[in-house]
């Protein structure tokens, strides 16, 4: 048997990898472009996953490709601790001028959204000399000891790792499908505050627009609005965690822009590198500028090619009319599962939500009770990988699907990946 096939690879992975680490599917990827990857074995999939919401510009876009090789050519890295260079803050720059509200911005880079979490609590901290954070049921920011905290789910994060850092704070997310409406969790943060914790002794609140992991719940704009007054009445920061919801993916270029609110601090990531890593706090000057020099950094943290990658992107989204395109591909998604909900063989099909092209559909086993169908959901993404669809679960329960193409992805091609859904969703249920 061939030592670099997919089985032989997987065999290899399974005897060298930790198994803490998961993997979607045993399939190796050997190349990628644009909306397509081809595994060891030479199949090809249509990709709905784009590395987990990282390649909004597609795999191996030319011109993020030809800024990082641009960059390679000068040189690849010195530390912007001790010789600064140019791409970190023209890129900082461009960053500061996006952010949603008015007033000057300012902006730190680092490696990874969870990192950029950890950076934007501790500014927080810093910043009104406070030390809770208040975050979400149904939440993900991260799997470090803080951001895991944060985090509002159990398994398979937290299981084994208490103690987790004090003073972090969790109330129910809006969520319509499952009865949790804005009054009710505006009232839970009422009662929160009057049973847990003193408002002010509260740093900050850390929302995702549009919930990741948790299920692609979109947050009401009246929520983020009412959320906002609270920051505002009790000294509050609010940090928006675009890192899966950033740069054109929900048709916004920052998801929270649908609620018209404008956050004190953002983490971005994820789309922000194009494929590079590269995570990113951005926020109010005054906010920025609290802690002491030398309190935050790090050795890799605004990498030079990830920096040249990151400002090609950004000129990919606007030159490309990126957020506007995530528009239409999630109309041509959201219109097929429309179909299939409609047609009786799919009444399996119980919620289709989310924003632009950031799009979930949940499955359930009976749409009068709603009692999530985990083991379908699980069932139906193999065997779309099986035909040649590259597609991902989310939910607290585990029963949703979540789509994130490359908004750079030919209409010929969304659709493509939409007729595969189609038919596998009948093979697991024919089976």
């Amino acid at each position: 048997m061939s030592q670099s096939g997919n089985a032989a690879l997987q065999a290899r992975r399974e005897a060298a990898v930790p198994r803490g680490l998961s993997t979607n599917q045993p399939v190796f990827a050997a190349r990628a472009e644009n909306g397509e990857i081809w595994d060891v074995d030479g199949k090809r999939y249509i990709d709905f996953a784009s590395g987990i919401a990282v390649l909004a510009t597609g795999h191996r876009h030319p011109k993020v490709v030809a800024a990082a090789k641009a960059q390679l050519d000068s040189f690849a890295h010195v530390c912007v601790q001790v010789t600064p260079y140019e791409p970190y803050v023209k890129l900082a720059e461009r960053l500061n001028a996006l952010m949603p509200g008015p007033g000057p911005k300012k902006s730190l880079f680092l490696n990874s959204g969870a990192e950029a979490v950890e950076n934007a609590v501790k500014i927080a901290r810093i910043a009104t000399g406070r030390s809770a954070v208040v975050a979400f049921n149904g939440a993900f920011h991260g799997r470090t000891l803080l951001t895991v905290a944060l985090t509002g789910k159990v398994a398979p994060y937290k299981l084994g790792v208490a103690p987790l850092p004090a003073d972090i704070y969790h109330v129910p997310f809006p969520d319509a499908y499952h009865g949790i409406s804005v009054e009710q969790s505006l009232k839970a943060i009422d009662a929160l505050f009057r049973s847990d914790v003193d408002p002010n002794r509260v740093c900050a609140f850390i929302v995702e627009p549009v919930q990741g992991e948790g299920g692609f719940n979109p947050a009401p704009p009246e929520f983020l609005q009412a959320l906002r007054k609270i920051c505002d009445r009790y000294g509050i920061l609010l940090i928006a965690d675009e890192i899966q919801t950033g740069f054109g993916r929900t048709g916004k270029l920052f998801a929270v822009e649908h609620s018209g609110v404008a956050p004190d601090m953002m983490t971005v990531a994820k789309s922000l590198g194009g494929g590079f890593p590269i995570s990113g706090v951005v926020g109010k000057a005054e906010i920025m500028d609290h802690p002491a020099v030398g309190a935050v950094g790090g050795t890799y943290g605004g990498h030079p090619m990830s920096c040249a990658a990151a400002l090609a992107v950004l000129d990919v989204i606007e030159e490309e009319g990126l957020v506007e395109r995530a528009r239409t591909i999630g109309g041509i998604i959201t219109e097929r599962l429309e179909a299939m909900a409609g047609k009786n063989q799919f009444s399996c099909i119980g919620d289709i939500r989310g924003l632009g092209a950031m799009l979930a559909v949940e499955l359930v086993k009976d749409r009068v009770t709603r009692e999530p169908a985990a083991d379908l959901t699980k069932a139906l993404v193999a065997k779309a990988a099986e035909n040649g669809l590259m597609a991902l679960t989310c939910g607290v329960f585990g029963n949703a699907v979540r789509f994130l193409p490359a908004l750079t992805m030919p209409e010929a091609q969304v659709r493509e990946g939409m007729e595969i859904l189609e038919a596998s969703l009948a093979e697991v249920l024919s089976a």
